[in-house]
């Protein structure tokens, strides 16, 4: 049975989508004033295309409207942030248990240089799109094609302008991506599985330090309040 193409992106689709990347990417700091005569320009658009990109990013949380004040990026909600890390935690572990023993050797060896990639590059942005592209590089081999929209969804929702925002998590983090690799050299999906929570984890517990001063309690817990 043939399938219907898929419609082109609309010029409201191509907005949202690169406002997304230029605030996750860190960019467009948070708070910053979105003017929509500026975007227009920007994006050779008119104001309803833009209008419709900014209700889209509100709806996702990346963006807030005030009276008066018309449109800026969205300071940081830490109960969504944490909503969000639980269900990476319990999503992105299990797609990678199933990657394992899915993945090629041309996809290994794919995995090897994204994680010395990542751990070489120097400019922020840069490394987290090569951390985006390493991550996504074994979720799209889970097998389920569906699960992998709904990781894009969690990650489109996750504060990554604030994550890897120092070199001490940033090589933390290098660790525990050669924990992973070495789970998947080994096909061990439980080790796999068991590496990318505790990698999952340290993130959020390093992003809620920042955000909080301190990392406290692992809301993942089911005893955690």
């Amino acid at each position: 049975m043939s399938t219907q193409p898929s419609p082109p992106p609309t010029k409201r689709d191509l907005i949202v989508e690169e406002l997304r990347r230029l605030i996750l990417s860190g960019e467009l700091p948070r708070g910053e004033r979105l003017r929509q005569d500026d975007l227009a320009a920007r994006f050779h658009a008119s104001i309803t295309p833009v209008r419709e990109a900014l209700r889209a990013l509100e709806a996702e949380g990346l963006a807030v409207s005030e009276p008066h004040r018309g449109v800026r990026v969205a300071g940081i909600d830490l109960d969504r942030v944490t909503a969000t890390y639980v269900v990476r935690r319990l999503t992105e572990s299990y797609a990678v248990a199933r990657a394992t023993t899915r993945l090629s050797l041309r996809d290994l060896r794919r995995v090897e240089e994204l994680v010395e990639a990542v751990a070489a590059a120097g400019d922020p942005v840069e490394r987290r799109a090569l951390n985006r592209e390493l991550h996504f590089t074994l979720y799209r081999r889970c097998g389920l094609p569906g699960m992998l929209a709904e990781i894009e969804s969690l990650w489109a929702a996750f504060p990554w302008d604030v994550s890897l925002g120092s070199d001490e998590r940033a090589r933390a983090s290098d660790a525990e991506h050669r924990a992973i690799l070495a789970a998947l050299r080994a096909g061990d999906p439980d080790a796999a599985r068991a590496a990318a929570e505790d990698h999952i984890r340290s993130g959020f517990a390093d992003l809620q330090a920042r955000l909080t001063g301190s990392a406290g309690a692992d809301p993942f817990e089911l005893d955690a309040d």
